[in-house]
This record gives structure tokens, sequence and C-alpha cells, in this order.
């Protein structure tokens, strides 16, 4: 079955339940190739790690390598000209440019509200305390351009790094495999963000030019942006060196249907998400048999006049369905454990649950904020927090591109008072020096 449907037992076993990277199975194929690239049988992570020392080692000339291996690009100037981009806006599709200047006046809208405040209290007797708010200075974003080149992807990071005041914002794509460009959409979503550098390379070799730094390439402080494996793997790999803004996986979403919900449009948001690749998770959570079999047949329907027929021929029936629920209390409690990327309320009533929400990356609220709006112009970022790391994460958001600085300046009075605990506590952990340092204020 294209689109099964399950009960909810079968469902916690099968497609709502959460595995770690530590149960990874990595396909045949994957290892194979690996073992055609560096002549040695090898797992992703130990290729990632031999990428990331020969670019930490060699600079341009590793990276012009391994973009030459894996990805057949044959020019060493990565840097994608401030000339080729403006020519890239000039000449884009007058419709698609206008679509993406509203989405990053739209982005930026909505993280300029976003609050972010140094604070400074002042006490005639205590001193003071307080809080610096600092912008990041330098933020590479990777854009992904596997399958499809991402322009979305760019703008919704790069337009935040802007408002949250960042200096220096550089961006890494893969070049086309046929061209060797990087494609045109993504030259312009460059100029239209403003950013400093745009270079195509793609890949873990990307993750470490902008995390080492090469001839060509500045060094940053923190990675942004969604990836493919080998990308995630880089940026678990050199977190530490530099901050990275999470691991996202495949990208999933979560429908919460009633039988006031249109199955047409259902289907429709379930087929978008489900065509992002074959690992892409698209699950709908109702209590309404009769809703989860129109959708299952609109579906079936539907695939075969799609592009990515061959990508929804796997994610639909491997890592997607429709799960039958006893009531929306239970589906929404199923959705709270699953923590989904996306969670979408097609529902009578959507904003009455709205609070009951706990784990979710964004709430999509009725059938007219679908999900695919926050793909591109709603506002907020597209970049998510996946795989239940909604448990603890959030999308991508003016805090992830600064840094808050503790301000400490107290009274001697204050201090001297403070002191005497201080030693108290030092003394405890048997911190001699500590303590000493104390008492010369007491």
């Amino acid at each position: 079955m294209l689109f099964p449907i399950y009960d909810l037992p079968s469902a916690r076993d099968g497609i709502l339940k959460r595995r770690s990277w530590a149960e990874t199975n990595y396909p045949p194929s994957l290892l194979q190739g690996i073992e055609r690239t560096f002549g040695v049988a090898l797992s992703p992570e130990q290729a990632v790690a031999r990428i990331l020392e020969d670019v930490r080692q060699r600079g341009d000339e590793a990276l012009y390598h391994w973009s030459h291996r894996l990805d057949g690009a044959t020019s060493r100037n990565f840097l994608a000209s401030k000339a080729e981009r403006q020519a890239a806006l000039a000449q884009l599709e007058p419709e698609l440019r206008a679509a993406l200047e509203l989405a990053a006046e739209r982005i930026a809208a909505f993280h300029r509200r976003q609050p972010a405040h140094s604070w400074l209290h002042m006490d005639e007797h205590e001193g003071s305390l307080g809080q610096l708010v600092r912008p990041l200075a330098a933020v590479g974003v990777y854009v992904p351009g596997g399958t499809a080149p991402l322009p979305s992807s760019l703008l919704m990071a790069a337009v935040i790094a802007r408002v949250a005041g960042v200096e220096t914002v550089i961006a890494c794509t893969p070049p086309h495999r046929q061209t060797g460009r990087i494609p045109d959409s993504i030259l312009a979503a460059a100029e239209i963000a403003h950013i400093d550098g745009l270079f195509a390379l793609g890949g873990a070799q990307a993750i470490a030019a902008m995390a080492f730094g090469s001839e060509a390439v500045p060094a940053v402080d923190k990675i942004v942006g969604p990836g493919g494996l080998f990308v995630t793997l880089a940026k678990r790999q050199v977190f530490g060196t530099v901050g990275i803004d999470g691991l996202p996986g495949p990208t999933e979403t979560v429908v919460i249907a009633d039988a006031s919900a249109d199955p047409a449009k259902v289907a429709a948001d379930l087929l978008a998400q489900a065509e992002h690749d074959i690992l892409a998770t698209a699950i709908l959570l109702t209590p309404s048999r009769k809703l989860a079999t129109t959708v299952q047949i609109l579906i079936a329907q539907r695939v075969e006049t799609l592009s990515r027929a061959d990508i929804l021929a796997v994610s639909l029936p491997t890592r997607s369905g429709a799960v039958i629920t006893p009531d929306l209390a239970t589906a929404m409690a199923a959705a709270n454990a699953f923590a989904p990327e996306h969670l979408c309320l097609s529902v009578a009533d959507p904003w009455a649950w709205v609070p009951k929400v706990r784990n979710a990356g964004g709430i999509f609220v009725g059938e007219t904020s679908f999900e695919v709006l926050g793909d591109y112009v709603a506002g907020p970022s597209h970049i998510m927090p996946t795989a239940g790391t909604a448990r603890f994460a959030s999308p991508l958001n003016v805090e992830d591109f600064i840094k808050r600085i503790s301000l400490i300046g107290l009274s001697p009075a204050t201090s001297a008072r403070l002191s005497a605990q201080a030693v108290r506590i030092a003394t405890a952990e048997g911190l001699d020096a500590h303590a000493a340092a104390a008492r010369e204020r007491m």
C-alpha cells in the first residue's frame, strides 16, 4: 500500500518510533560508494573525518580535490563574484524575484520582533549586574543543492543573521554537476540577502572550509543550515571548533485532522513533505477512518502526476502513513511524543488545540496556514528541529546568531558580604585558593 493505514500500537512500533544515531544502518550502496571513492572500506563518519582533516591540513588544494572527486567540479575558483550574483538577480524571472524579495522582507520583519537586548540593573547599595548581547562576528550558511537548489534555505538563515547584526555572513552550496555553476536562483538569493561571499562548495568539504578556513574561504564562528548525511556528520565533528545550529535530519510533518478536514488539502500537504527525499516522513493522525481512507485514495491518484513520483514511491510506504487514534486528545499526545518538525492542525477548532502542543518545531493552525507557506514566505525560518529534537530545540532564530555576556560590577560592601558566603562554598569544595581570594575582600 502506497500510504498505509495503521492502528496506534502498530504505529508506535513503526513510523512513530524514533531511532537514535547509533541505530543507523547505512545502505550497502552508500558503503560501496565510499569504498570506491576512498579505496578502502570506511563508515560515513570515517570518510567525513578524512575529508575534514585533509582540508584542515591542505586548505584550497584539498577543497579542489574533494570537490572535483565528489561533485565533478572543475574550477579552482570557488567564490561567485559580485557581478555574477548581480547578473543572476537582474536576469531572474520577475515573478520569482518578487517572491524571493517578499520572502526576505517577511523573514526580516518576523525576526526583528524577537527580543535580544542588553540590560543593566544598578543599585546604589548592591552595585550593578547586567547582560551584554553581542552578535557573532562571522557565520557560515550551508545551502543544500542535491536534488534541487534551495534559495529559500539561504534566505531563511542569512536574512536572520543580518537582523541579528552578524558582521560577516558567507554561504556554501554545491555547484550544479552538469554546468559546474551555482544555480541562478541561489546566486540571486545571495544578492537579496546581502551576504559577503558565496562559494561553490558542497558536502563535508564545505563544512571543513567554513570551520577551519582556507586560502579562499574565511573561517566562521558558527555554521547553520540543513544538509544531507555527510554535511550533518561533518557539522557534528567540527562542533567545538565552531558552533552549529543543530543536526537537522530528513524533513517530517504530522497532520492532526478530524472529520471536518478537507481530504484533498490533507493529501496535498502530506505529499508536499514526502517529496523532499526518500527519508522524508509524512504522518496523518486522525480519529476518522473515513478521512484516512479518502486521503489514502487521493494520494495514490495524485502520485503519478507529480515529477518526484520516484521519491514518493519510497518515502510514502516506508516512513509515512495514517494512524487511527481513539480521539483528538490521543492524537495530540502521540504528536507530542513524536515531537515533529512540522505540526499541522486541520481540525474544526485549531486554536483550541494550540495550548496543548508541547513539542513541535512549528505549528500550522488551520488549513489556510499550511506548511508550504512556512517553507517560503510566512516569516519564521523553515530551518526547524527534526528527529525528535523539538523536545529541546527551536527553529533557527535571532538567538542562534548572538551571544550573551554577563556583566558584574558589585559595590565594595556587597563584595565583602558575599565573599563570606563564597568562602564557605569554596571550603566545602576543597578549593583553598578560591577561599583565599574571597578572604582578601572580606
